[in-house]
């Protein structure tokens, strides 16, 4: 279909990338402006009229999120999709700071041209629909004005008609009333019946009907808009819930506006009615996202602390090594974590994780069903399974090529029993001590799981026995949530 091109801002310090957008982008058939910098970006928008802006978040001098803000300081611009490309890993709070500085969307690298096509391709539309809009709204300007002069004795109904149109068109997701204060009339739109969840049909809009949808702790500063506007109110706005026949709950905005005689007497009150539930949601959303930013990382940092506190070695090198692939299992079981929400994790993904420097010419046996584990549950096998990992590699079977290791699991009654069994390496003696890496393997698994660790130190290699609960409280808190409570139980078990 033919329709006017707009103009793409394409801001990227590197010319393959920028060459590679515009062979990715030609075929939307839109006008592709190009800039090397931030700077040269700026002095682009100042003389060009741009729908989107498509910018790499990593770039010297101005990188992508000064850029933004510098854009979104300039009235102009304020409502201009921009696009990020980045081609590392964002974070949440990065991405949070994106949007705070403007962004629209987020496009991870390597890019995908389907991807990227249809984002562009959409805020493209939306601006050209945009300034359709306002070009219509400008030509209805005009013929209202055009013929006001000509419908004098309707001055009142059109000015009312369009003042409700325009709040409706402002509003979004909205219905729009009318009470005649005088007569008890009510008028409600489709909006106004969708957002209550009735139909024209079978509602009956008076003030008793109207009061049964609302929430009861809410009734009373709805009768108390109705007594500022008997006291000379003329504009009125609150907050309120509603309560559906289905027993659905919805937040709501209700803005109102009284019109008075010539002896300011109310004749009439007119409003409209806003759903801003999805609203309250993000907002709530957003919210716990950030306690639960906030609580992982002090867990994960409390967690670390003790790793590197609790751990011993004879040389620095040593205690690097053990701090770093401590934390580094802490990392991955993270990053699997992350991949889910932090709804939970599949053990065989643990231990593909754990296992794959050492995998080696068929050494290693699995055998067990797909099991979810929550996170808390998640992070503490993780590490369990790291030093069991290490050791091995370092005094049992994975230290020499003859070595195997089988490892099985299995969930009966909602408990898990994993075997660790070694055979074919070094002969084994029973340790005289218990390192820092056994006692934190019984502490966590004990004192955090609520489980059992057992030990069998055969002559022919490592026999272990660990077994958790799947529905013990401990192990089933809140994703993301870690007992900070761990870090004492390794000093205990250190000492």
């Amino acid at each position: 279909m033919d329709h006017e091109k707009v103009n793409i801002l394409l801001v990227d310090d590197q010319p393959a990338k920028l060459l590679a957008y515009e062979v990715i982008l030609k075929e939307l058939g839109e006008n592709l402006v190009i800039a090397s910098s931030g700077r040269e970006a700026l002095e682009v928008l100042l003389k060009t009229e741009i729908a989107v802006i498509l910018v790499d978040v990593c770039m010297p001098e101005l990188d992508g999120f000064e850029l933004a803000a510098m854009i979104r300081e300039h009235p102009r611009f304020q409502k201009t999709a921009m696009i990020f490309i980045s081609a590392i890993q964002v974070s949440d709070i990065d991405r949070l700071r994106g949007y705070e500085m403007g962004a629209v969307d987020y496009v991870p690298v390597p890019v995908v041209p389907e991807v990227l096509r249809a984002k562009i391709r959409v805020f493209a539309e939306l601006y050209r629909k945009t300034r359709e809009l306002e070009r219509l709204n400008r030509e209805l300007e005009d013929r209202v004005r055009a013929r006001t002069a000509e419908l004098e004795n309707s001055t009142t109904k059109l000015r009312e008609s369009e003042q409700r149109r325009s709040m409706a068109i402002a509003a979004g997701k909205m219905g729009s009333w009318d009470w005649d204060w005088i007569s008890g009339d009510w008028m409600w739109d489709e909006g106004q019946y969708r957002i209550f969840g009735v139909s024209p049909e079978s509602f009956a809009v008076n003030p008793a009907n109207v009061q049964a949808l609302l929430h009861p702790d809410d009734v009373d500063q709805l009768r108390k808009a109705v007594a500022e506007f008997n006291k000379g109110t003329r504009a009125y706005e609150t907050e309120f819930r509603i309560l559906r026949p289905d027993g659905e709950v919805r937040w709501c905005v209700g803005t109102a506006a009284a019109t008075v005689d010539d002896s300011s007497r109310v004749v009439r009150v007119s409003g409209v009615t806003v759903d801003i539930t999805e609203r309250k949601r993000a907002e709530e959303r957003q919210n716990l996202l950030a306690r639960e930013v906030d609580h992982r990382a002090k867990n994960a940092l409390a967690l670390a602390q003790s790793i590197v506190r609790l751990t011993r070695a004879d040389e620095v090198k040593a205690y690097v090594n053990a701090v770093e692939g401590r934390i580094n299992a802490l990392a991955r079981v993270h990053t699997i974590l992350s991949l889910s929400s932090w709804q939970g994790a599949e053990l065989s993904r643990l231990i593909d994780e754990e296992l794959a420097p050492y995998s080696l010419g068929g050494q290693i046996v699995l055998a067990g069903p797909e099991v979810q584990l929550m996170p808390t549950t998640a992070q503490t096998l993780a590490l369990a399974l790291h030093e069991l990992f290490t050791n091995s590699a370092k005094y049992g079977a994975l230290s020499t090529r003859s070595g195997r290791l089988a490892i099985g699991w299995q969930v009966e009654d909602q408990l898990l029993t994993l075997n660790w069994e070694e055979t074919g390496g070094p002969l084994v003696m029973p340790p005289k001590s218990r390192g820092f890496g056994t006692r934190s393997l019984l502490a966590s698994v004990e004192s955090q799981l609520g489980g059992q660790a057992q030990f069998d130190w055969r002559a022919e290699g490592l026999l272990c026995r660990l077994e958790v609960p799947l529905t013990r409280k401990t192990a089933a808190t809140a994703p993301g949530k870690f007992d900070v409570a761990s870090a004492s139980e390794l000093q205990r078990a250190s000492g």
